[in-house]
């Protein structure tokens, strides 16, 4: 039995060395505080964050504990005692009334995620069975502040308390601080442990990439004498120019086809520099194309190591509370913390991490602070939840130092200088494009037509048979699968959707450049994964009748570097295949527009579509988010408990989905490369990111329902012992076509496959 009078109190166990080689609590809490205080003080909350680092762990000062932790592998439970009850104690009783309930539950969960209100007092009463620190334990943690010495001055920017939602959001970043630092403290002892390298930093500097892409830009700005190129050149030169304004909210607006996605980059990395932000954060509507975006941004700034694509794919799942005697649990986690200059992520990625509670997707928040945000196409933010996005927003600019730009070719009327409630604070100085609608009109290059009467897919099938380069955009994956067999004969016919994995698709597009290059017939059908970010040119493009912006985006790959006079873009609406369900208000609104605008593509019938979509379903609508036993909304539920902070954390994120589906991921053996990135995880004991990450290329996101049951057939089996369940591959690619990806075409999955990405 463990003698707390005779022995040593340590935080972390090696099976396989003796206890002088273990991690000794003390180190580890004033490690642990020293980080966190290093992240918070990025947004000025350096002594809370320390606080909640020295006393995370004190409950490890326990027999229990100590006894669980010396206990050799396998002869002990295989669950330690609770340690996180003690010092969430102890945070409330450091600053009693709600801050200190709020700095409680972020102790509390700092291994489980942050609760529900209910959850946390029910740990803090004396009722629940409590493993209180032994006597002493303040000489582990360290010297704590007073409750004043723990608010910065002053605790709010412009002096006003911040909303409900604003001290949630504070308690999600301070948590995100403590979180990060515990792992990152406990990898690194077990580095040092193991006498391995440090793998974290090194990263070029955010001056010496914005360096290196001016000279990329100088390399292709301005290469011909055409309109689209002298319009890019305008564009990139606003750019460089507005980043010198001050830090927060931007807009760019950029009609498709007009550089924007290298101009918000040079614009983003100019402004770092010049006001000493800490990164570039680059938010794509889809997972399937940030590995384009990455792409080309590893391009145009030579490196390798300084962009991370990150996206839901890598989040596997947590399945534990506690970490094990030597902190095993967070070493398995497979999350990124985002610590690099440059991240290329997903709009799901993103906002579900703001509103999450548990520790691998909320490690990186934090460094979200004193950052810059590119929305690319944020027209795509989901309506039920605009506002509470749009607060999210707003917040980083207000209270973290964040610049965020709402970067799209059609910009939504989410400002409050459109008259919406609720909207950001964008003046049209902070509009960083230079004249918007004479960039509009400078690169238009199509033509839209709108087919009266319903079109069949043989009526498609014999357009492409008569147009050697063509493609055809649909609403689901369904129906792209069945529109690419009735093609599928025809000479240069491919099929894009994201049962694909990404690197299929990329090979995929690669040809269909080729193909255009030379002048060879390309026959595309393709989801709406297409229409961001793809740089494609074909003189025809057929889009099946979805919003206003998809439409728009659509259209942008048509005629796309004006070599034609006109491009044609056909709107039409399938016979065979009906409006999916959640896609219907976007095609009411479009059809809407339609009867009031003969320019479809016009900035006015833009404006009219998203001030139809948003204002005609009301206030309501734009925050639907239903939480049992809350008020209805994200933003009311938080309000509610602005003076309490009884606020519904681990609610909001089981509810907040930017997709209804429950996607999981799974991993195709699609070649070699696939299977031996497989082999390399199923041999170690703890996979790295840098491990998990070569998986990214060849993972897809399923139905919940269609992974369990491909699980329960054996079809798919876990890749490593310590991760289990959460990262599942394929046995083989039996399932997966070698032109159209995965197949869910079964009845039992026929439904699920209506879903628009």
């Amino acid at each position: 039995m463990y003698s707390m009078q005779t022995m040593p109190v340590f935080a972390h166990s090696l099976p396989s060395k003796p206890p002088a080689n273990w991690e000794l609590l003390t180190d580890h809490l004033v490690a642990v505080g020293q980080r966190a205080a290093e992240f918070a003080a990025w947004f000025g909350w350096a002594e809370a964050a320390r606080a909640l680092g020295r006393l995370h762990d004190i409950g490890k000062v326990s027999v229990p504990f100590q006894t669980y932790i010396a206990t050799p592998r396998g002869e002990g439970a295989a669950k330690g005692p609770d340690h996180s009850t003690a010092g969430a104690r102890m945070a409330y009783r450091l600053s009693p009334g709600p801050f200190g309930l709020l700095l409680a539950n972020i102790v509390a969960g700092h291994h489980g995620g942050l609760s529900d209100a209910e959850d946390l007092e029910r740990r803090l009463s004396p009722e629940h069975h409590p493993i209180f620190p032994y006597d002493g334990w303040e000489a582990h943690a360290g010297p704590l502040p007073q409750t004043r010495g723990l608010l910065p001055s002053p605790p709010w920017p412009g002096g006003a308390p911040p909303s409900g939602f604003g001290k949630a959001f504070l308690g999600r970043m301070l948590f995100s601080c403590l979180v990060d630092a515990d792992f990152l403290e406990t990898e690194a002892f077990h580095r040092r442990a193991e006498g391995q390298p440090e793998t974290r930093g090194g990263h070029s500097t955010i001056p010496d990439l914005r360096d290196r892409l001016r000279v990329h830009m100088a390399g292709i700005d301005g290469r011909s004498d055409s309109t689209v190129s002298h319009a890019r050149s305008q564009v990139l030169a606003a750019a460089r120019d507005k980043a010198a304004m001050p830090p927060g909210l931007f807009t760019l607006t950029v009609p498709t086809g007009g550089g924007k996605t290298l101009a918000s980059l040079s614009f983003a990395l100019e402004h770092a520099a010049r006001h000493g932000l800490r990164r570039v954060i680059h938010v794509a509507p889809f997972s399937a194309i940030i590995e384009q975006t990455a792409a080309v941004f590893r391009t145009a700034l030579e490196t390798q190591e300084d962009v991370l694509e990150h996206h839901a794919q890598a989040a596997w799942r947590e399945t534990d509370d506690e970490e094990g005697p030597g902190g095993e649990r967070k070493l398995r986690q497979a999350a990124e913390n985002w610590d690099v200059p440059v991240v290329v992520t997903t709009a799901v990625q993103f906002f579900e991490s703001l509103f999450a509670n548990r520790p691998s997707r909320c490690r990186k928040l934090h460094n979200l602070a004193r950052s810059v945000i590119v929305l690319d196409e944020a027209q795509a933010l989901p309506v039920g939840l605009l506002r509470p996005c749009l607060a999210a927003v707003a917040e980083l600019a207000r209270a973290y130092g964040a610049t965020v730009v709402l970067c799209t070719a059609t910009q939504p009327a989410i400002r409050v200088q459109d008259g919406l409630d609720g909207g950001l604070d964008i003046p049209p100085e902070r509009e960083i494009a230079p004249d918007p609608p004479a960039l509009y009109a400078a690169l238009r290059r199509v033509r839209v037509e709108v087919r009266p009467d319903k079109v069949t897919d043989a009526e498609v099938a014999a357009r492409f048979a008569e147009v050697p380069r063509m493609l055809c955009i649909v609403n689901s994956r369904a129906h792209a699968r069945d529109l690419h067999g009735a093609i599928r004969e025809q000479e240069g016919a491919v099929h894009l959707s994201t049962l694909m994995v990404p690197r299929h698709r990329r090979r995929v597009l690669e040809e269909v450049r080729r193909r255009v290059k030379a002048g060879e017939p390309v026959r595309v059908v393709s989801t709406s994964l297409i229409e961001a970010g793809v740089d494609l040119d074909l003189p025809e493009v057929w889009r099946a009748v979805s919003g206003v912006d998809s439409i728009a985006q659509a259209a942008g790959r048509c005629n796309r570097n004006g070599l034609l006079p006109m491009g044609r873009t056909v709107v039409f609406e399938p016979a065979e295949a009906s409006v999916p369900r959640f896609a219907r208000e976007f095609h009411q609104a479009t059809r809407e527009v339609l009867r009031r605008h003969d320019d479809l593509l016009g900035l006015e019938a833009v404006r009219d579509y998203f001030r139809t979509l948003y204002w005609q379903k009301g206030q309501g609508a734009l925050d639907a988010l239903a939480l049992e036993g809350f008020r209805p909304g994200a933003l009311p539920a938080l309000e509610t408990h602005k003076d309490d902070s009884r606020f519904p954390f681990r609610s909001l994120a089981d509810a907040f989905r930017l997709i209804d589906e429950t996607m999981e991921p799974v991993v195709v053996p699609w070649d070699d490369a696939a299977r031996a990135a497989l082999q390399l995880v199923a041999r170690v004991d703890k996979p790295s990111g840098r491990m998990l990450r070569a998986l990214q290329p060849y993972t897809i996101s399923i139905p919940a329902q269609a992974r369990r049951d491909w699980l329960g057939r054996g079809a798919l089996r876990p890749v490593s012992r310590a991760l289990g369940d959460a990262l599942l591959a394929f046995e083989n690619t039996e399932h997966y076509d070698a032109e159209t990806g995965l197949d869910l075409a079964r009845p039992e999955y026929r439904q699920v496959e209506s879903n628009l990405f």
